[in-house]
């Protein structure tokens, strides 16, 4: 089975739900889950899908038969997970800058909590004691990542209590006898450099002492997804070796096996993702080619918001000969998808495809402009399963409230 949706299979899609539209290969994600199993094999450890990178029902459904686990940014993002099918000890909650009412909102419906800051430590500590183990969330001073607005990890990084304030982490967990199970690090996102993951268990290797009820070491996510043709991604194979290493030197060591935990949101499903749009209009200009089609940044932002590159292929006509555009979105701003772009030649009415459009694209959408968001497509077992309706007018409308005079 072909774990990419053929050039036909898009201009089905498109002829049958419409255009802009979102699809997403199923066995891509299983494929990909895989390759961490069979990578990590003999490793002790656990994945979480990183579920903020796409949260539709229908593919945390899939995620969950495949047998993973799941990370939630979001006390809403946990009560997805449970609709979806997950129990809550395959469920992880890592807080950000959000009211304690969120975390007792977790800690009801029984999943692993990480908090990241000393403040709802020290409320966590108040409300719970030892009755529920809890993990935290460091910051250690490290930069990675492929672009500053997804490194998290830095000295200037709003993620994570500082690793300077661990004095005041552990008179909190002593004051009061907090049980802390997990110790969990994430540096950002893109992370191609194995060994950013191995500076991570370094700083673990000096901490394992201070907490006694230590079972898991959490080094996040951020794994790297190829976007250009010859981009290369984290090497899983040298990745899940080097994590061996550690967690046998953490074994000899201190005399305990200790269980290591990823969070991979972009390596699962951003290669599965496509975004079909029509071409509204050609532009030429003296300088530019402008091809505008029927979407923009209220669908995917990433070209914008982080200067990603998404290949786009032109579906109507792939033999065309090739030309310099730049693809732009109908959002009333500089929408641009692409710059500089070289295209098979690009016409009023054709069809093009914007690729690793799984991640962070439906899933940071919006409704700017009152524009529609687009209908979702799952294609599994090479059946096409509408997963998502597109937007009407009525919902657009259907949580305000009018005046009357």
């Amino acid at each position: 089975m072909s774990l990419t949706i053929s050039n036909e299979q898009l201009q089905a899609a498109a002829s049958q739900y419409g255009t802009p539209l979102y699809m997403y290969h199923a066995e891509k994600i299983t494929a990909q889950y895989q390759q961490l199993q069979n990578a990590f094999e003999g490793v002790y450890a656990r994945f979480f899908y990183a579920c903020k990178a796409l949260t539709n029902l229908a593919v945390l459904q899939h995620v969950h038969s495949i047998g993973c686990n799941i990370d939630c940014s979001s006390i809403n993002e946990v009560y997805l997970a449970l609709k979806a099918g997950f129990n809550p000890e395959q469920i992880l909650y890592t807080s950000n800058g959000i009211s304690f009412e969120e975390i007792e909102a977790a800690v009801e419906a029984g999943v692993s909590v990480n908090i990241d800051s000393l403040s709802n430590l020290e409320k966590f500590g108040k409300a719970y004691g030892s009755r529920y183990p809890v993990g935290i969330r460091l910051r250690p001073n490290i930069m990675a990542g492929g672009n500053l607005k997804i490194s998290t990890g830095h000295n200037g990084s709003k993620f994570g209590i500082p690793i300077e304030q661990l004095t005041e982490i552990l008179t909190i967990k002593e004051h009061y006898k907090l049980r802390i199970n997990c110790l969990h690090v994430h540096t950002g996102s893109e992370i191609k450099d194995v060994e950013v993951f191995i500076k991570v268990a370094d700083i673990f290797y000096d901490l394992v002492p201070s907490f006694p009820d230590l079972q898991v070491l959490d080094m996040g996510g951020g794994f790297k997804v190829p976007y250009q043709e010859g981009e290369k991604g984290t090497d899983i194979p040298l990745l899940a070796k080097r994590v061996g290493e550690v967690l046998n030197k953490f074994e000899k060591s201190y005399g305990k096996k200790f269980q290591v935990w990823f969070e991979p949101g972009k390596y699962l499903v951003s290669e599965c993702g496509y975004l079909i749009t029509s071409v509204n209009v050609i532009k030429e200009t003296p300088t530019v080619i402008f091809a505008g089609v029927n979407s923009g940044f209220n669908h995917l932002i990433r070209p914008m918001f982080y200067e990603a590159y998404h290949h786009i292929k032109n579906l109507s006509n792939p033999n065309g000969k090739v030309k310099i555009y730049a693809v732009t979105g109908n959002i009333c701003e500089t929408d641009n998808f692409a710059w500089d772009r070289p295209i098979n030649e690009i016409r009023e009415g054709d069809l093009l495809v914007i690729e690793n459009a799984g991640a962070y694209g439906f899933e940071m959408g919006s409704n700017y402009n009152a524009r529609f968001l687009p209908a979702q497509v799952l294609l599994r077992d090479e059946k096409m399963l509408l997963i998502r309706k597109r937007d009407t007018m009525e919902d657009l409308l259907k949580n305000q409230i009018g005046l009357s005079y």
